[in-house]
């Protein structure tokens, strides 16, 4: 079928549908919502058979949904409505919720619903939840909404508040005092809570040094505690620590409150409050946290911590797991020397594969595009920042006495995909995305040594496909196409467990020290060839065009990518219907429909 995604951006649930449904055969066009005329004459250039809504901030316009099956997708169980679902259901501590797909109507999330799915909650910040547990429902409900569609003989069932299964209700638009924090009375519990049920947007607004920011990303400490309810009593990597009525809470991000039209952007804890922390003292962890071997299975990953931390370290039969966590997948200068200094002690363990294991959401994304809008020379942190990225993409690539693994748990773009390439094996997790080029960022040319890893894998023909379509690649297309060598597990849990069987059973076979001599052969052939500085040095040479040449365009894109300025027209790698050579085809009978049901 022809379908047109009409959505307010192509974030992460628009571009994982999107792998979906192509993988399927469908060809999907996307239209950012710009506003009701750009909307309509999408649908009259691409004449659908079908229109999708992955992710809207308003109602589709009258003019499209009465005369076309329009499907919209909310994150909440049968009956529930409002824009502030997945907030009011970790608020309220649901211990199940859900993705409805359900026909756009008159009211706001009142339609015929087309197909249901649900979760258990996971007591977890509401972006996490988004990119995991939201995102796999909403594939379910959305692939059996549209085999309904496609098969012509099914009607979307009516909202009906008399049945006792439709337990959700009309909520609000939750506000900044319904989830204001009381540092005086709430546990470190319901700080946490509150705090999770604002994160990625908005943010719950807070006051510190007699200021408003909105407070992001929070975790329980168990073993730092002291000073008054609300104070700042140490900081870590660029996380405050707040002490509560019973304990402490970290919490590494925020967003100054914008001053009249001024912009702000999220940002490390310590960046936004910078000379105002002066005295906190540091409470700094070794690159290499102690090493905790684990006779049986491996807890989930930051399960059971006592204490917050980004990047850590375990052994396991002979097996070495090296975790990193950074917020939005982002990795700042200082996030790279950290990491690359606990790859190296990392090395040295009597270990003989080493497993790094990105955070649930996402691997990496690259290099940190709002440090750098922050720096006082964002074109000299650029640089930095990108040197960093190399010297670890390198320090992965010269493991020549083990065998590495890239286990990519969420998602990975950018530089983020050819850090994990660096490795000797590369394995992802069932429905995550990987987006493996920097086009979109004004041109950027990109280094992690791309040169290099990406021809190895797919081809000189496949490299240019790849990084001039700009386009989402699932992990069945990356497994064909080589970008990765197997995926599999439907949860984190059992990926996990997955990579665990691999890595281990590498580590006890007799082959590993023919695998490694084969490895540091083609090390050494590799090299003799094109050293990997040459690579590096070409590769930067383009880099430093982009931070300091003439050509301003990295720069504006960045600029506009951190402040999140909307879209002005949809980019024409994803509007097919906006291609020059597209023909407009005849409206297909499917598409017209009289009247939606009630």
């Amino acid at each position: 079928m022809k379908i047109l995604f009409l959505t307010h951006s192509f974030n992460s649930l628009a571009q994982r549908l999107f792998v979906e449904l192509t993988e399927r055969g469908h060809q999907v066009s996307i239209e950012f919502d710009v506003n009701d005329r750009v909307s309509e004459e999408a649908v009259e250039l691409f004449r659908p058979d079908l229109i999708l809504a992955p992710f809207l901030k308003r109602a589709i316009p009258e003019s499209i949904w009465k005369r076309h099956v329009c499907i919209v997708l909310h994150p909440g169980i049968p009956g529930d409505r409002g824009p502030s679902a997945l907030d009011w259901a970790i608020l309220g501590g649901e211990t199940e919720w859900g993705v409805i797909a359900l026909q756009a109507a008159a009211e706001m999330d009142a339609g015929d619903v087309w197909a249901t799915a649900r979760f258990p909650m996971r007591a977890a910040r509401k972006s996490s939840l988004y990119r995991n547990e939201v995102t796999e429902a909403a594939v379910t409900a959305l692939l059996t909404a549209v085999e309904r569609f496609a098969s012509g003989a099914f009607r979307p069932e009516p909202l009906d508040y008399g049945k006792p299964e439709v337990r959700g209700r009309l909520q609000p638009l939750m506000t900044q005092q319904d989830r204001a924090v009381d540092w005086s009375a709430d546990t470190t519990a319901a700080v946490v809570r509150k705090i999770r049920s604002a994160d990625g947007f908005p943010g719950v607004l807070d006051m510190l040094f007699d200021e408003p920011y909105f407070l992001f990303n929070a975790f329980e400490e168990r073993t730092l505690w002291g000073g008054a309810p609300g104070q700042i009593i140490a900081t870590r990597h660029g996380a405050i620590l707040r002490a509560t009525v019973d304990g402490a809470v970290w919490i590494t991000h925020l967003k100054k409150k914008p001053v009249g039209s001024e912009p702000t952007f999220k940002l490390p804890a310590a960046t936004v409050l910078g000379e105002k922390l002066a005295g906190v003292p540091e409470s700094a962890l070794p690159a290499l946290p102690a090493v905790h071997p684990h006779p049986g299975p491996l807890p989930p990953a930051g399960e059971g911590e006592k204490t917050w931390r980004d990047i850590w370290y375990e052994e396991k039969n002979g097996v070495g797991y090296l975790h990193f966590d950074f917020y939005n997948g982002a990795m700042g200068t200082e996030d790279c020397a950290r990491l690359r200094a606990a790859l190296l002690e990392a090395r040295q363990r009597p270990t003989r594969v080493l497993v790094l294991r990105g955070g649930a959401d996402f691997w990496s994304n690259g290099i940190h595009l709002n440090l750098i809008e922050v720096a006082a020379s964002p074109a000299d942190e650029s640089w930095r920042n990108i040197n960093a990225m190399d010297d670890l993409t390198e320090a992965i690539l010269t493991t020549d006495e083990k065998i590495t693994i890239a286990a990519l748990q969420g998602n990975a773009g950018a530089g983020g995909v050819f850090l994990a390439l660096a490795a000797d094996r590369v394995f992802a997790r069932q429905g995550i995305v990987l987006n493996p080029h920097y086009k979109s960022m004004g041109n950027l040319y990109g280094s992690e040594y791309w040169t290099y890893l990406l021809p190895k894998r797919v081809g000189d023909d496949q490299t240019r496909a790849i990084t001039q379509n700009r386009l989402p690649i699932g992990t069945p297309a990356a497994k064909r196409l080589g970008l990765i060598d197997d995926c599999f597990g439907h949860d984190i849990e059992s990926f996990r467990r997955g990579v665990e069987g691999i890595a281990e059973a590498l580590a006890a076979s007799p082959d590993l020290p023919r695998l490694l001599a084969d490895k540091a052969q083609r090390r050494r052939s590799d090299e003799a060839e094109k050293p990997l500085a040459r690579y590096r040095e070409e590769e930067l040479a383009r880099m430093k065009l982009n931070f300091y040449g003439f050509d301003p365009s990295y720069h504006v894109a960045r600029h506009n990518f951190v402040y999140k300025v909307c879209h002005s027209r949809t980019p024409l790698h994803l509007a097919l219907h906006r291609r020059p050579k597209w023909k407009r085809p005849a409206a297909p009978r499917k598409q017209e429909i009289k009247e939606v049901a009630s």
